[in-house]
């Protein structure tokens, strides 16, 4: 009985200090009295309210967001200037929400993807084991991401102006270092309870849980086929409750790097449109320390120090989900304006399209030439790893900075993919550290260097649009030089530590004779392929 009691006893322990730690905070963050929504403005002004009036007030149920609550009664048949203005507006903020959310759903969708692509890529006697921790790690994700997650990442982001929210984000823990504030974690927002019970904040919370999830699920390929089932679970609320939430509060939550432009000059800060860094960077950091700590599959490396490899079972599938992939990355990229009314998103889509593309090609002609074949794996790679690379510069770049934003990237990775496997000897059977890590450092690298000063004024709180060196600023590249080096430093240093802890407490790898015979009955009790041939396996 100890054999199962002890493991999840750490995994229930892990769970309920985070939910005690995240619920006292909480606690200190109670919905003000709101005032009946019937009343007019000038009624609302002889309402006496429990809190001060310069407060902003949670909107549960959007009456008041965009402008709405904010005019006097109408006139029958005689609608005031205020009241068009005011519906308007509340239509605007409405199309942003519908394409925020949209966009949201569609990038939920990827998570199809990410699991044909890598069941695809691995043996088939694992196929149900992989799925599944694609599959659970999207309800584990957003209970972390619910809990704490969010409040870390954006409890002092504030008003999301987009969404017409109010100042509701406005916790922000600071220090001050060299005479300058660095704001390095939020804290307001937990349960998504108390001054966060706000259609706004609502919004966000669907928009930027699934992006948190797309990081999350990277390591489930490069980890797959000897990772045990229950230390990705305690894994999966590591990242979404601590690791993932702080550096993204550094850069999309208003943190420290993002506010590099404001204090040192040095551009706009660290830009990062729509997370090469945020989201791939740190799924692919995270899944190097992981495979380091796991060690290679066995039979992938010999004695000899000769590289075995050990193909994928279903190609076709694998191609299919890349296909999922590049659909929802339109989500993924043209949902981060935040706003459908935001006309730039044509220029974000299509850049989109074309690294992707470009990054297919460059790798079928490269491989083509090289090897006599153009392997459809390393295609179905460089279009992954293109439209990493396209994340961060999308909105900033214009359509050839997108074509070689995509075709270097892939070429980029294959030549990591080689190296990682063959001179680094660690093993990763999908690739992910190469696509997500090394495409993910380039696509913010490349934001530095080819944003065209088109757009983005005022991004991070620096006016004037985001504009890389070759078109005048040497800043903007130092400030994205930082968050790779940060990125990098922090998300590997905590994930190794992580995993190590994790090891000597639960274990992280299956028992050799359980990774011979496969996963899928030992961990997870069905088989992926009930008439399994010997040759898949």
């Amino acid at each position: 009985m100890n054999k199962f009691f002890k493991p999840f006893f750490f995994l229930s322990s892990f769970f309920l200090f985070f939910s005690v730690l995240s619920f006292s905070a909480g606690a200190q963050d109670a919905p003000p009295v709101e005032p009946p929504s019937s009343l007019t403005q000038a009624d609302t002004q002889a309402v006496p309210l429990a809190v001060a009036p310069s407060e902003p007030i949670p909107d549960p149920t959007g009456a008041n967001t965009g402008g709405i609550g904010d005019v006097p009664s109408a006139t029958p048949g005689k609608p005031t200037v205020e009241e068009v203005a005011a519906v308007a507006g509340h239509n605007k903020i409405s199309i942003n929400f519908v394409w925020t959310l949209i966009a949201g759903f569609l990038v939920m969708f990827m998570q199809c993807g990410f699991a044909m692509v890598e069941v695809g890529f691995t043996r088939a006697k694992n196929a149900a084991h992989t799925m599944a921790m694609n599959f659970a790690v999207y309800p584990i994700g957003m209970l972390g991401f619910w809990i704490c997650g969010f409040a870390f990442m954006f409890g002092g982001f504030g008003a999301i102006g987009l969404l017409g929210g109010q100042n509701l984000l406005n916790h922000e823990v600071t220090i001050h270092l060299f005479g300058k504030p660095f704001d390095i974690i939020g804290f307001k927002g937990f349960f998504l309870s108390g001054g966060a019970y706000d259609v706004t904040i609502f919004t966000m919370f669907l928009f930027q849980m699934v992006f948190m999830d797309t990081a999350a699920t990277v390591p489930t390929g490069a980890m797959a086929e000897r990772w045990k089932f229950l230390s990705f679970v305690v894994f999966a609320f590591f990242l979404s409750m601590v690791s993932y939430p702080i550096h993204g509060n550094w850069v999309w939550g208003g943190g420290w790097l993002a506010d590099l432009g404001v204090n040192f000059g040095w551009g706009h800060g660290v830009v990062d449109f729509a997370g090469s860094g945020v989201v791939h960077m740190v799924g692919g950091w995270t899944s190097l320390a992981g495979a380091i700590v796991l060690g290679a599959r066995i039979g992938k490396y010999g004695k000899d120090g000769a590289v075995h490899a050990i193909p994928g079972h279903n190609i076709p599938m694998a191609i299919a989900g890349t296909f999922i992939l590049a659909f929802g990355w339109f989500g993924f990229n043209a949902g981060s304006t935040l706003a459908g009314t935001d006309l730039r998103i044509s220029v974000v889509a299509v850049n989109t399209m074309l690294a992707g593309s470009s990054g297919a090609f460059v790798a079928m002609i490269y491989m083509w030439v090289k090897y006599g074949k153009p392997d459809p794996s390393m295609m179905a790679n460089g279009m992954l790893a293109g439209l990493v690379a396209i994340t961060a510069p999308c909105a900033f770049v214009n359509s050839v900075s997108a074509v070689i934003i995509g075709g270097i990237a892939s070429l980029l990775i294959i030549k990591s993919v080689f190296f990682i496997d063959q001179t680094l000897k660690i093993d990763d059977p999908v690739g992910a550290i190469s696509v997500h890590g090394v495409g993910g450092a380039w696509g913010i690298l490349s934001l530095g260097l080819f944003a065209d000063g088109t757009y983005g004024d005022g991004w991070n709180g620096v006016k004037g649009p985001v504009t890389g060196l070759f078109y005048g600023d040497s800043g903007q590249l130092i400030a994205q030089m930082v968050e790779v080096v940060v990125c990098f430093s922090f998300i590997f240093s905590i994930s190794y530590v992580f995993f190590k802890i994790l090891d000597k407490c639960v274990g992280n790898r299956v028992p050799p004779e359980m990774e011979i015979e496969g996963l899928d009955i030992p961990e997870m009790g069905v088989k992926g392929y009930q008439d399994n041939i010997e040759g898949q396996r």
